[in-house]
């Protein structure tokens, strides 16, 4: 009887920054448009309206003495202690992220050494084909580097791969602009490893596109609203272009990830997707089920954090997949043998699906 190599996620961690940001810490903000002039409305309207739309009530933001790669350590160990695996057995740790370790009180981005091999130095691991490297994809890296590592492992080159997305957004965040109160800080982390197995179980399928042409650059660095700010670079998004792609890509691309597994769509039982703003998120869940004809998708279909983690880019899955796991998402189970998709858009243009069965 044959068996197949499958990449199946054997252990997950997370790690939320205990600093909890309400919407009513911008009430004393100075919020200015892109021509340095101050919003004509009052900043309770503004955050009101925020809150509709994006449907974030608090975010977490890191503690002043952390780093990106600090906390990208705290999931990892999590991880490794629930995959029970040796952590000198991993072949490969890949971290994504954006803007490597960025200080309190500043904005520079520090790369170098990369997150990657911070992260195993802190975790103390001597074997030195342990291969560490750093993918900087936008908000799909960690599903990306998720697929990396599939590969990996489906060639026989690997049997056990930290998988890393980590980030502090709010120190790369324009005080002055309201897009600000969109990001948080967060970890999480999974270890992914090579089963065998006479069904396929895992990594079923998976799909991405880059939209570079028209679109690279719907989100981009550039300087503050505040005119007086000349030093520094902030991240900035053109939020209605970025909504209006998203909502035209992403369905067809988890459509596409489905259709390649070669399942019925009425057989996925959960969506977990990057916890980007949840009107955004309901409007594509929802697209994707009207792809198939559905007009009215399953109720728990579409689990979300985002109304207290807020947006922290590539640690939006490894988080929710955390929580749900370990049950901390209300009304959202992950049985074995169910199967639930991941995706994810952000900055390039990316966009990336994969579909999982959980193994029984």
């Amino acid at each position: 009887m044959s068996h197949n190599i499958c990449a199946v996620i054997t252990g997950s961690g997370s790690y939320l920054p205990t600093r909890q940001i309400p919407n009513s810490e911008f009430l004393k903000s100075e919020f200015l448009e892109s021509n340095g002039q101050p919003i004509n409305r009052p900043n309770e309207e503004i955050i009101s309206k925020f809150q509709l739309i994006t449907g974030i009530d608090e975010r977490r933001y890191v503690e002043d003495d952390l780093v990106c790669s600090d906390i990208a350590f705290f999931a990892a160990e999590k991880a490794i202690a629930s995959s029970g695996i040796d952590k000198e057995t991993l072949d490969y740790i890949i971290v994504a992220h954006n803007f490597g370790d960025v200080k309190s009180g500043g904005t520079h981005s520090d790369f170098v050494p990369a997150l990657a091999s911070r992260v195993k130095h802190k975790l103390a691991i001597e074997n030195p084909f342990t291969v560490a490297y750093d993918l900087p994809f936008g908000c799909p890296g960690w599903l990306q580097a998720l697929i990396q590592a599939n590969y990996f492992i489906k060639s026989g080159d690997a049997k056990h791969i930290l998988v890393i997305g980590s980030e502090t957004l709010s120190r790369i965040s324009d005080p002055h602009d309201r897009d600000s109160m969109i990001y948080s800080d967060g970890a999480g982390a999974v270890v992914l490893s090579a089963v065998e197995s006479e069904t396929p179980v895992g990594i079923l399928s998976h799909v991405t596109r880059t939209d570079a042409l028209e679109h690279a650059y719907l989100l981009r660095m550039a300087g503050s609203y505040n005119p007086e700010d000349k030093r520094n670079v902030y991240l900035k998004m053109n939020g209605r272009k970025l909504y209006e792609y998203a909502l035209k890509t992403v369905p067809a691309a988890i459509k596409m990830a489905i259709d390649k597994s070669g399942l019925p769509i009425t057989h996925i039982e959960r969506i977990l997707i990057h916890q980007a703003n949840e009107k955004m998120d309901d409007a594509i869940v929802n697209r994707l089920y009207e792809l198939y004809g559905i007009t009215e998708r399953p109720e728990f279909s579409m689990p979300m954090t985002i109304s207290w983690l807020g947006n922290n880019s590539v640690a939006t899955l490894p988080i929710l997949y955390d929580l749900i796991v370990h049950k901390e998402v209300d009304n959202h189970r992950l049985n074995p043998g169910d199967h639930f998709a991941f995706a994810s858009v952000g900055a390039g243009m990316h966009v990336n699906a994969m579909v999982y069965r959980v193994p029984e």
